[in-house]
């Protein structure tokens, strides 16, 4: 891979020995497993545990030449992942794609983790490789998270940058680097449709991440033409329940109250952990066809998006339940029995809120079903 990219770029197989011993001998990364491992047990405990764990990891990565062979121990935590905390997990629409090309596929973004992982395991099951992942650096303050996430496939969006010329040449240099990725490694990317997670469930595609990607045209070349190169793919994820609702719901509540939301450093860590360890009901991932119009612009491409993404959404019970609790006149059609799993659940995580955050918390499941009977 060229240097150019080496500020932005996941770590290769070069990097694999030095990161690797880096992330080893980092006593916070080591804590940081122990905590979310043996979170039961008595803390005077760890220091051994913290021991235990580390020689446990060495034995493990003892093997580990590539980056490859790294991804492949990660395989069966995912897998246990799926069976002990989602009840299914639904793919459609990936047959109707023409995968021997590298894509683009943009999705909406609920999880921080989840979601591009996801799309990792139903490319892994159809015999694809896995994603090159857009992560924005607020992710990346903790050396050993960054190491990890680096190890893990994942790219980085500079979005720290404050001065106008830097921020431009941050995005010239990412918008080459998906260029290259797709057309030079032929490796597939993920990239959520707007910066963030969509927590009031409102998905919608920001246009400038469009025009990001057309700072590499050449000038000759037409906008649309060059986005059929980018073989740009929707993608939507569903999540019956969300574990991250109610720290979702105190944070919009939060920020309209007081115009602003002060996250603690340690946030999307734990959001990642609750995510993967919290209860998700049914999960639905859906595919959809690549884009092949002729846009003129970036907004062009940002509303057929929203529209595709919408298509593919899945509201599961959550999402005519949410609504109906909103709105006691609202006529829904549901089975009896998912409207009773759906209720508890809800009735369960707004017993821990306040009035104004209970209906920040039903909005967010709402949103996405009264968008599709509105369309």
């Amino acid at each position: 891979m060229t240097s150019k990219f080496d500020s932005i770029r996941p770590y290769d197989d070069a990097d694999l020995p030095v990161v690797l011993n880096k992330l080893f001998n980092n006593k916070e990364f080591i804590a940081s497993l122990v905590a979310f491992k043996f979170a039961a047990w008595p803390k005077f405990f760890r220091p051994v545990l913290a021991f235990i764990t580390r020689q446990y990891i060495l034995k493990q990565m003892a093997g580990v030449k590539t980056l490859r062979g790294f991804l492949h121990l990660v395989e069966p935590y995912m897998e246990r992942m799926i069976n002990t905390t989602t009840d299914s997990f639904t793919v459609s629409g990936i047959n109707n794609l023409d995968l021997s090309q590298a894509c683009l596929f943009i999705s909406n973004h609920r999880d921080i983790a989840l979601d591009p992982a996801f799309v990792n395991w139903a490319l892994h099951v159809n015999g694809q490789d896995t994603v090159r992942i857009a992560v924005g650096d607020n992710l990346l303050k903790k050396e050993w998270v960054a190491d990890l996430i680096r190890l893990n496939k994942c790219f980085i969006v500079k979005r720290s940058a404050t001065d106008r010329r830097e921020k431009l040449a941050a995005a010239k240099l990412l918008s080459e680097y998906i260029e290259f990725t797709l057309n030079n490694d032929q490796q597939h990317i993920w990239i959520a449709q707007k910066e963030g997670r969509a927590k009031d469930g409102h998905d919608q595609t920001n246009p400038a991440i469009i025009s990001m990607f057309t700072l590499n045209k050449p000038k000759t070349v037409e906008f649309a033409d060059y986005l059929k190169t980018l073989r740009i793919v929707p993608v939507s994820i569903s999540y019956e329940f969300d574990p991250c609702d109610i720290s979702k719901a105190r944070e919009l509540q939060q920020l309209e109250e007081e115009g602003c939301y002060n996250k603690p450093d340690n946030e999307d860590v734990q959001s990642i952990v609750r995510g993967i360890t919290g209860q998700k009901g049914r999960v639905h991932l859906h595919f959809g066809e690549q884009l092949t119009g002729d846009f003129d612009n970036a907004k062009q491409v940002a509303e057929h998006l929203d529209h595709a993404i919408l298509d593919g959404y899945k509201s599961f019970s959550t999402g005519p339940i949410s609504a109906k609790m909103l709105d006691s006149n609202l006529a829904i059609t549901i089975d009896d029995g998912e409207a009773k799993i759906a209720k508890e659940y809800l009735n369960r995580r707004l017993q821990k809120l306040t009035e104004q955050e209970q209906v920040k918390l039903l909005s967010m499941y709402a949103a996405s079903y009264l968008k599709q009977q509105a369309y």
